[in-house]
């Protein structure tokens, strides 16, 4: 079985940068697996904050993560830098799906890339509402000419 080949950084609209820490290597001195969804989370998160769609403590209307995937393809260590490559993959009635790309240092190729699924709730009542007006217009700057989105 042959995998497809990384992509590159100009896959992706929108860029977080993440120090690596000293405790995110494992036994093996590299990155663990478990630490790049922590990536995922926290630059999506950041462009939401940025972006005014998420209000830490004030927002009725969440994104709660339904679904992440990541593969794998080169390692990343301490004190590595990382670069979260981000873009539009499908924007949904209630959900939105991000596309991601893990980059270290100055690397061209991806070192993972995935993809985090957010299904937006009430949080009163934990029901799926519409994906939020802001999101649907922050979405735009995660778009890439030439690269298909899907909508609802």
């Amino acid at each position: 079985m042959s995998r497809a080949p990384a992509q590159t950084r100009d896959a992706f609209a929108h860029f977080h940068r993440i120090e690596t820490r000293w405790k995110d290597n494992d036994v093996f001195a590299h990155v663990n697996n478990v630490v790049y969804y922590s990536y995922f989370d926290t630059a999506v998160t950041a462009f939401l904050i940025k972006q005014g769609v998420l209000e830490l403590q004030k927002s009725k209307h969440v994104g709660l993560v339904a679904e992440t995937h990541c593969r794998f393809i080169s390692s990343m260590a301490f004190p590595d830098t990382v670069y979260v490559g981000m873009r539009l993959g499908k924007l949904g009635n209630s959900s939105i799906r991000y596309e991601i790309g893990i980059f270290k240092n100055d690397d061209q190729h991806a070192s993972a890339q995935g993809y985090f699924v957010h299904v937006y709730v009430d949080l009163a009542t934990n029901k799926a509402v519409p994906v939020p007006e802001s999101l649907v217009k922050a979405a735009d700057l995660l778009r890439v000419p030439g690269l298909g989105v899907v909508e609802h």
